[in-house]
């Protein structure tokens, strides 16, 4: 019978982790094309049926999916922190190791152009879930549908939207 030991642990839970990590990229990287479907969808459905108003279901989307699409970038991002700073020394002063165990984890963050790559992809996160949706919003705001209750409405939306462009941002500065 296999001896259970600490690093075989470690190393069960590295492989779980990296599982967890490879589906949540998926899960994120989907979002982002099931975000610009769905706008693409309602900017469609609004010029088909000439009624504005229905515009404003953009923000909700992209509000919905925004925030998922935040919080699994997160969660990957956590995953990495804690492989290199956790998983990875502990496996390494076990094993008696003299290199960086995972060492994957610290090598593609130096990579060259990765500070340029993360900015596109802010600028990518921004563009979909805040300034898309706001071309939206302005578009209702310019219609001649608009109305007292809805552009209450849009405006809530404005500000919720502010608040997770202002999450973006912050989590790019990271």
């Amino acid at each position: 019978m296999d001896d259970v030991t600490e690093s075989k642990i470690l190393l069960a839970e590295y492989d779980r982790l990296k599982e967890e990590q490879k589906t949540r990229i998926g899960f994120r990287d989907n979002l982002l094309y099931f975000t610009l479907a769905a706008v693409t969808a309602v900017v469609a459905l609004t010029t088909q049926s000439g009624q504005p108003r229905i515009l404003l279901s953009a923000p909700v989307i992209c509000l919905i999916l925004g925030w998922t699409y935040l919080v699994n970038d997160e969660k990957i991002s956590a995953i990495g922190y804690y492989v290199r700073d956790q998983l990875g020394p502990r496996l390494g002063e076990l094993a008696s190791a003299h290199s960086t165990v995972f060492g994957w984890e610290i090598y593609h963050r130096n990579v060259a152009g990765r500070a340029m790559r993360k900015r596109l992809q802010t600028a990518v996160d921004l563009f979909t879930y805040f300034i898309m949706p706001m071309v939206c919003t302005t578009v209702f705001w310019c219609s001649p549908a608009v109305q007292p209750v809805l552009v209450l409405t849009s405006l809530m939306q404005t500000l919720t939207l502010s608040v997770l462009g202002w999450q973006f941002l912050r989590r790019a500065e990271r």
